[in-house]
């Protein structure tokens, strides 16, 4: 029994040793200094997030995980196509401000004539306008936040 307890103290005592050790600088390491374009607070690039928020707001939100980088969003129906909905998922993939650190991906749904929704495609060029609105809104922060 003593055994058992020494044993699971040991474990214990060397997870918060090792979880402590997390947060110190790896020696010998080339870069030192963390970069400018990285913020804390959440695990993706601040700017990308807030601009796919800002972006997208007319779109209703499902989720939303700011340290995993996924925006959920749930079907939207323009009322000038009531026919067609869309729904939108968007992946922030780093922490830096970057084009390929964005995608989004996008599924369409239309009216059948029996009112049924079935899935129908979504021109690429429609996630990529997407990704370069998200991206412009993004730099413009950027740049908002550096004049400041």
């Amino acid at each position: 029994m003593a055994f058992v307890r020494g044993a699971a103290v040991a474990l214990i005592a060397s997870g918060l040793l090792l979880g402590g050790c997390s947060s110190l600088p790896f020696v010998g390491s080339q870069d030192k200094a963390p970069k400018a374009d990285v913020q804390l607070g959440i695990g993706v690039n601040a700017y990308l997030w807030r601009a796919t928020l800002d972006t997208l707001s007319f779109m209703p939100l499902a989720g939303a995980d700011p340290w995993g980088g996924v925006v959920n969003y749930d079907w939207y129906v323009n009322p000038q196509a009531p026919n067609e909905r869309f729904k939108a998922t968007v992946f922030i993939l780093d922490r830096r401000l970057r084009a390929d650190a964005l995608n989004v991906s996008v599924t369409k749904e239309v009216k059948d004539a029996a009112g049924a929704w079935t899935a129908a495609p979504v021109a690429a060029q429609t996630e990529t306008d997407l990704e370069n609105a998200i991206l412009t809104k993004a730099r413009q922060l950027n740049l908002a936040n550096a004049a400041r």
